[in-house]
């Protein structure tokens, strides 16, 4: 909803007071959305993608260069920038994804499992790049099963299960509640133990 793919039943989404039935075009210019399983268009090269995407959202072309090769050399890209997308490894597959989501240079980040399945050097350019971000006041809304990412990059942690919230928070303070010492372990103690976690 918050992307703006489903309506809600009830109630409104606001950006910055302005409300998203009303300025959906506006707002969407500020957002960048990675679902979980987003299919790239693996017949064209990471460049051609992103410059697709640029097109898309109507930057300027001497902008876009400019912001592809910033985006290649932060999401270290260069060196597969040109190859085509069918031929590249999952991690190198998933930054590009990330790169084609941020083209226009968006003030809101929705990002879905950014790290699930890739490699420790991919997942950790991810979560230094999205470090970066909140130092540039990026308003970040990150999902993960990965405790550790949240505890490493959130400021703010809300606990999901079963669809229900169970906690929310700072890390510390989340920590300090359940007197733990990580995020996994609060989570555990929260639903009484691994065996309740179905």
């Amino acid at each position: 909803m918050i992307a703006g793919i489903l309506e809600p039943t009830e109630g409104s989404v606001n950006f910055d007071g302005l409300n998203y039935k009303e300025n959906e075009i506006e707002i969407k210019q500020q957002i960048a959305y990675l679902s979980g399983n987003t299919k790239l268009y693996d017949t064209l090269s990471s460049y051609e993608l992103l410059k697709m995407c640029s097109e898309i959202y109507g930057v300027p072309e001497e902008k876009a260069e400019e912001r592809i090769q910033e985006l290649s050399k932060i999401l270290n890209l260069d060196h597969f920038l040109y190859n085509k997308i069918a031929n590249l490894s999952t991690g190198q597959t998933q930054r590009v994804n990330i790169a084609r989501c941020l083209v226009h240079n968006p003030k809101y980040y929705i990002l879905d499992e950014a790290t699930t399945g890739l490699d420790i050097i991919s997942s950790q350019i991810i979560l230094d790049f999205m470090k970066q971000e909140k130092k540039k006041e990026k308003t970040i809304l990150y999902s993960t099963h990965y405790m550790e990412e949240a505890e490493n990059i959130c400021d703010k942690v809300i606990m999901v299960h079963q669809g229900i919230v169970i906690q929310s928070g700072t890390p510390e303070e989340i920590k300090k509640n359940t007197k733990t010492t990580n995020l996994r372990d609060a989570f555990f103690v929260m639903i009484g133990g691994a065996l309740n976690a179905e």
